[in-house]
Parts: structure tokens; C-alpha cells; sequence
């Protein structure tokens, strides 16, 4: 078989191992991926290790250890504690006030990723403490932070606009942030209640809802959560306002906190997930690979061959979203597609600006997709002792689902 065969099969496999066994498949991957480059596509070591997320691994390195020290120290209980009194302790309410504050916070500058970054741990401890199923809180955060990412104030909107600028689609970044936004709140709030939300806000015949959290007096914050707290604020400010790189941010973060004796490193340490890390890190090093031998070309070239003038949509969010599961939406998945829209739009005698945005919608969909950064985030930020395996499984079900939702709805809305 040629190397491209043989890394698309090796990823098909990781996956299927990752269901059935216990094996970390970040480390599997990272063993596939240096059989197959070396020995076949007859790359060197340094080609092949050349694909491990740098970025990725210090983002979530970062986060993880800076809200580690705030989770040790008491600071995110006590801000769990206030979240639901503000939602009046109903478990019904959280899971949707986490979902509107990420989407601001991603519209207004962050963008997707650095608002999961920081809004995950919160969210993810919270549902931890009030017994709200942790896959609920992780699809509503993520779709929350998915549903502003194309903003033009936001990273990816920004890579969006000027891709879509240069096919002559320029003009709809309003058009394109709503409908953007729109899909994710129907799959977040959908997968909501489908999945159980809805429980959380039933009632008993007395009146008091059955599952609300019991809203009892709120534990006082001391000098070292107000320091947190006061360095959390500062890591948003800077993320939002000077563009400050959120992984880097969150580092020199643990570093203040630890010299001014708010927190313990070495505690905080232990606390970072690094079996959830290899696993996301690892399986990006096979997909590094598998871009390398040309593996997603054939699996986009076999895809499609199905699009019609009336499915093209559909099949390109399809196509979009499959790959965007495991590889970068905004620096790999859109920067490759989106150049294609006027081919296809010419070929296929379809609308051009539809086709754009079923490859936006279709690829981010799929990002709350644990081998996604947004779904990694949100497992690394479970709380600990949850179990993260059973986590990630529903997640990669999730994601690789909504490949098929995006498909089927722009399908349907984008003829």
C-alpha cells in the first residue's frame, strides 16, 4: 500500500482501538505515525515528530496548570458556589449561562479557543460540584465558543473574511458570523435537551424544581482566591485586549500566583491531565502525517466525487466537517477549502456564498470533537476523579455526529 493508504488506514485504526481498548491513543498514534513515516513514506524522525502541537500542548499545559492552582487553592469552588446563585441553584440554568457567556466573550475578541481555554475549567468544575452530567456542560461551552468564532472581532473571523475576500465574497461577515451562530445554538441547546437537559429543570408537584442544587451560604473569599481571581481577570484582559497568547499568558499566571503565595505548583502539577494531553498531542502527530503522505486528499477525493449542483452544500459540509474532527478548522481545514468555492461554484452552477458557508458551519460544528482543541480543553478541564475515557468517548461520538448534522442541515438551508 502507498504511504497515504497506509496513514489514512492507521488513523481508522487508532480510532477504532480508542473505542474498544484501554490504550492511550495518543500513544498508539504517535507509534503508527513513526512506523508509517519512516519506514514507508521514508521521512526522517524530525519530519514525522515535526507535527507534534507545540501550541496546543503549551495552551493546554498552561490553562490546565494555572486553573489547577485555582481549583487546589478553593478559588473555582467558591466561584461554582456563586454561579449557582446566580441561576437561583437550578441545574438547568448553568449549563445555559455558561453557553451565552462564551459565545460573547468569543464574539467580542478572544475567539473560540482562548474563550474554551478559559471558560471551560469554570464550567467543567461547576458541573462537577452541582451533578450536572459533564458531557452537557462540555457541548454547551464548546457550541457557546464555536457559535462566536467567525465574529470579524475574532481570530478565526478574521482568517474567514480575508480567505473569503479573496474570492470575491467579501461583504457578508455579518451574514457569515449569524448563521455560524445560529447552527451552533440549535446543535447545543438541541443536544441539550435530547441528551437530559431537559431533566434538570423538572419540577415536582410542590413546586421546587427536583434537581435544583440546595443554595445554602456561600464559603468567604480569602486573600488567595481574590489574588486568583484578580490574576484570571488580568489573563482575559490581556487575551482580549492585546491579543495576548492564552497558553503564555496562563503560564507567567501559575508563576505570579505561586511567588505571591496564593498557590502550590507542585500540588497544581499533579492535577494537569497529561494522559488527556498525550492522548490529543499524539493523534495530531499521526494527522500531521497523514496531510504529509497526501492521506486527506484521497479521503476528500473519494467524498467528493457525490456533489451534485443540489447537494453540493451539503456534501461540502459533510466533507469539511469529517476532516475538521481531527485536523486545524481555521489553519488547515478553511484555508484549504474555501479557495475551492469558486471552481466548484462555476462547475456545478451553484451559489458560490452558500458553498462558503457550509464549509464554515460544517467545520466548526464538529470542533466540540475531543481531537479538536476546544473538545481537548474542556476534558482537561474535568474535574478530577470524573472519568475522562467515558468523556472523551461521547465527545469523539459527538463530533464525527455532527459531521453528519452539518451535512444534512446545510443540505436542507443552503440550496
Amino acid at each position: 500500500m502507498t504511504p497515504a493508504v497506509l496513514s489514512l488506514t492507521a488513523l481508522l485504526v487508532a480510532i477504532v482501538v480508542s473505542c474498544f481498548t484501554r490504550l492511550n491513543v495518543g500513544v498508539l498514534s504517535i507509534a503508527l505515525a513513526g512506523i508509517i513515516g519512516v519506514y514507508s513514506a521514508k521521512l526522517s524522525a524530525n519530519d514525522v515528530l515535526s507535527g507534534f502541537p507545540s501550541q496546543l500542548f503549551v495552551t493546554i499545559t498552561g490553562v490546565t496548570l494555572l486553573f489547577g492552582m485555582a481549583a487546589a487553592n478553593g478559588t473555582l469552588d467558591r466561584l461554582a458556589h456563586h454561579a449557582v446563585r446566580l441561576c437561583r441553584g437550578n441545574r438547568g440554568v448553568i449549563p445555559i449561562m455558561f453557553f451565552l457567556m462564551a459565545l460573547a466573550l468569543a464574539s467580542i475578541g478572544p475567539g473560540n479557543i482562548a474563550t474554551a481555554a478559559l471558560i471551560a475549567p469554570m464550567a467543567m468544575a461547576t458541573a462537577g460540584r452541582t451533578g450536572i452530567p459533564l458531557f452537557l456542560m462540555a457541548i454547551m461551552v464548546g457550541n457557546g465558543a464555536n457559535a462566536g468564532s467567525i465574529s470579524p472581532f475574532a481570530p478565526t473571523g478574521i482568517i474567514v473574511s480575508s480567505l473569503m475576500s479573496r474570492i470575491g465574497l467579501s461583504g457578508h461577515e455579518g451574514e457569515t458570523y449569524l448563521y455560524n451562530a445560529v447552527a451552533h445554538a440549535i446543535v447545543g441547546f438541541g443536544g441539550y435537551l435530547i441528551f437530559g437537559g431537559w431533566r434538570l429543570f423538572r419540577r415536582e408537584a410542590g413546586g421546587a424544581a427536583a434537581n435544583d442544587v440546595p443554595i445554602t451560604t456561600d464559603p468567604p473569599f480569602e486573600k488567595q482566591h481574590w489574588i486568583s481571581i484578580a490574576v484570571i481577570t488580568l489573563l482575559v484582559a490581556s487575551v482580549m485586549l492585546f491579543k495576548v497568547n492564552v497558553g503564555l499568558g496562563s503560564y507567567v499566571g501559575a508563576v505570579l500566583l505561586v511567588l505571591l503565595g496564593a498557590a502550590d505548583d507542585v500540588e497544581a502539577l499533579k492535577k494537569v491531565p497529561w494522559g488527556v494531553i498525550v492522548m490529543v498531542c499524539g493523534v495530531s502527530v499521526l494527522i500531521a502525517l497523514l496531510e504529509k503522505t497526501s492521506g486527506l486528499d484521497l479521503f476528500v477525493n473519494f467524498l467528493a466525487r457525490f456533489a451534485t449542483s443540489r447537494t453540493v452544500s451539503g456534501v461540502v459540509a459533510f466533507v469539511t466537517g469529517v476532516i475538521s474532527v481531527y485536523s486545524s478548522t481555521s489553519g488547515v481545514v478553511l484555508p484549504a477549502f474555501l479557495p475551492m468555492v469558486p471552481g466548484l461554484a462555476t462547475k456545478l452552477s451553484a451559489d458560490a456564498f452558500s458553498i462558503a458557508t457550509s464549509m464554515n458551519i460544517g467545520a466548526h460544528l464538529v470542533d466540540v470533537s475531543p481531537l479538536s482543541t476546544i473538545g481537548a480543553l474542556c476534558i482537561a478541564a474535568a474535574p478530577v476523579g470524573s472519568d475522562s475515557r467515558d468523556l472523551f468517548l461521547k465527545m469523539l461520538a459527538w463530533g464525527l455526529a455532527m459531521s453528519v448534522v452539518g451535512g444534512v442541515g446545510c443540505l436542507l438551508f443552503f440550496r
